[in-house]
């Protein structure tokens, strides 16, 4: 097996077991890196969103869709908002709103639990496919240790899906790093919960293989994804499909911003400007867009 021309920041779809069971892998390098370093974030803040970067890309690709998908959490926690969104295209931006005070304040601050970090809350997983389509959005309470049980939760109590997930994200010499797995039954009659013997035995097989692997190994730059999933396994076969592509881009610019600032009564954007000048920063990629007094 082989990444073709991508060696990272990467989809790379696959199945296992003749069929019975489809998985998808992601590796980030440069393109989360980029991202989480926009801003100046704590560190769990940064693994945080960075795993929640690695989700977003991992249940992209289990869709047919041409859009954004977005991944929200909403708490009342010291991090009060995390949005990260894919388009297609493999366009990934993520942000994050946070009490900066009350998250050096949390015990273990270094790696402190998610209900510790987001507080109580819920989930939300947004399909946008533009205006002559109905938006689907799925919701699940934050109520995990993890980033990866509250998405498992979702998928066990509205998909009905047999799904298993790891992610990891971590800072090493290279820069912030990313990755994550999942695995999913085949859809179909016999792809829910209720299995029967032999897709039991496949399904159980799959995920005893994947939670062998570490979370350093996941955003290991030094193992292709491919030597990964052949590690894995390779005992039953492991077939793999074309890589995606992911890439940093935000959807903000100057005309946008600008079209937001016409919405605004002129007393309002007055109220704005410090020293004449309007100042408007995207919170996903931190640009600023400067509008001088006689643009107003």
């Amino acid at each position: 097996m082989t990444d073709g021309a991508i060696a990272d920041n990467l989809i790379q779809p696959f199945h296992l077991a003749g069929g019975r069971v489809r998985g998808q892998l992601v590796r980030l390098g440069e393109t989360v890196d980029t991202i989480l370093t926009r801003h100046d974030y704590p560190e769990p803040v940064l693994r945080t969103l960075g795993e929640a970067l690695a989700l977003t890309s991992l249940l992209s690709a289990t869709l047919k869709f041409e859009g954004i998908f977005t991944l929200q959490t909403q708490s009342t926690g010291p991090v009060s908002l995390m949005v990260t969104d894919f388009r297609t295209g493999g366009h990934l931006r993520g942000m994050a709103k946070f009490d900066k005070a009350a998250v050096d304040a949390l015990p273990n601050s270094g790696r402190p639990t998610l209900p510790q970090l987001l507080g109580t809350g819920h989930l939300a997983f947004t399909v946008d496919q533009g205006e002559d389509t109905e938006r689907y959005q799925g919701i699940v309470e934050l109520s995990g240790s993890t980033l990866v049980e509250c998405a498992q939760a979702y998928f066990k109590q509205s998909e009905q899906l047999a799904t298993a997930i790891a992610l990891s994200a971590h800072r090493g010499e290279t820069g912030w790093r990313a990755g994550g797995l999942m695995l999913q039954r085949m859809p179909g009659d016999q792809a829910r919960l209720e299995l029967v013997d032999e897709d039991f035995e496949a399904w159980h097989t799959a995920t005893v293989l994947m939670s062998s692997a570490r979370p350093e190994e996941l955003v290991d730059p030094r193992l292709t994804g491919s030597e990964l999933l052949y590690r894995l396994f390779h005992e039953d076969g492991v077939w793999v499909h074309d890589t995606r592509a992911l890439v940093p881009q935000c959807r903000c610019s100057r005309e946008r911003v600008e079209n937001v600032l016409r919405s605004f009564p002129r007393e309002e954007i007055t109220d704005m400007a410090e020293d004449g000048v309007v100042v408007v920063t995207c919170e996903f990629c931190n640009s600023s867009y400067r509008f001088g007094e006689d643009e107003f």
